[in-house]
């Protein structure tokens, strides 16, 4: 269990932060800028899941919030497995690793979505809804996550079904905000050249 008494320490007043494991790295370390940005896809995430609630009700709209809620605990559980060093963590208990189980999920999820939707034509512009627009920015900012990650892999071992939930995370915004765009219907659709 996390308890947090105080919200700041002071200890990284001199630009270097703590990992899992009490190691003291710069802010700016290659594991650091992976569990951050992939804290910043959690608060994009966030942002969509307020506008699918002023969107109103319905199956759908349920259905999503419920999906990006388990996604934004799985991203914590991402920054945890991230700033934990192989080995255990410094209380002495197994660090808390990506499963799975939760790839598999969001694959279930992905393929469900998808076999509602008609197969596209044309590459499709961040937009249609706010939050298939805020979806949209989320899986971007997913991608970003999955290149520090695979920049990190070089340099330092990590969990491989992190880096297959990244992957299959911005996937899955992708095809969820289909779906809250009418199952494709409002999607804004890129027309090559149409702006000349």
């Amino acid at each position: 269990m996390v308890t947090l008494n105080r919200i700041y320490t002071r200890g990284s007043d001199t630009g270097k932060t703590s990992l899992g494991r009490g190691e003291r790295v710069a802010k700016h370390d290659p594991r650091v800028e992976a569990y951050g940005t992939a804290d910043e896809a959690n608060s994009v995430i966030g942002l969509a899941r307020c506008a699918i609630v002023r969107a109103g009700g319905g199956e759908r709209f349920a259905e999503a919030d419920a999906m990006l809620g388990r996604i934004q605990n799985d991203l914590f559980d991402l920054g945890a497995d991230l700033c934990t060093p192989e080995g255990k963590s410094k209380r002495g208990e197994e660090a808390l690793r990506m499963a799975a189980s939760q790839v598999e999920r969001l694959e279930r999820e992905i393929d469900a979505m998808n076999a509602e939707l008609a197969p596209l034509k044309s590459f499709i512009l961040p937009g249609g809804s706010e939050a298939s627009a805020w979806l949209h920015l989320g899986r971007t900012v997913a991608r970003r996550a999955e290149r520090c990650m695979t920049r990190l892999a070089e340099e330092q071992p990590i969990n491989p079904e992190a880096i297959k939930y990244i992957n299959r995370l911005s996937d899955h915004l992708f095809v969820l905000a289909r779906r809250l765009n009418d199952n494709g219907a409002a999607d804004v659709l890129w027309v090559p050249g149409g702006a000349r």
